[in-house]
C-alpha cells in the first residue's frame, strides 16, 4: 500500500469515525464516491467537523477558500492529494 492508498483508508476510517456513521465500513466508501450531494450525501455541518478532524489528526491548515475546499473535499481521493501535499509541504 503506497502512502496516498494509506491516507485514503485513513481518511475513511476517520469520516466514519467523526460522524459516527455506525453503518459504514471503510470497504464501503470508493475513493472516488462524491462524499456531497450523492455518494456519502454529507453537508456543510459534516465538512467542518471533518475539516477540524484532518487539522487535529494530520496538523494541517484546512483554510477558509471556499472554491479550494469544494474541490478538495469533492472524493476522499482528493482530500488524500490535499493531505499529502499539506504534510510534504510542512515536512
Amino acid at each position: 500500500m503506497n502512502e496516498r492508498e494509506q491516507i485514503e483508508s485513513e481518511l475513511k476510517a476517520l469520516i466514519i469515525e467523526t460522524l459516527v456513521l455506525e453503518d459504514l465500513t471503510p470497504e464501503q466508501i470508493g475513493s472516488d464516491d462524491a462524499l456531497f450531494g450523492g455518494g456519502l450525501d454529507l453537508d456543510s455541518i459534516d465538512a467542518l467537523e471533518i475539516g477540524l478532524a484532518l487539522e487535529k489528526r494530520y496538523g494541517i491548515e484546512i483554510g477558509d477558500d471556499g472554491d479550494a475546499n469544494q474541490q478538495r473535499f469533492a472524493s476522499i481521493r482528493n482530500l488524500a492529494a490535499f493531505v499529502a501535499e499539506a504534510r510534504g509541504a510542512g515536512a
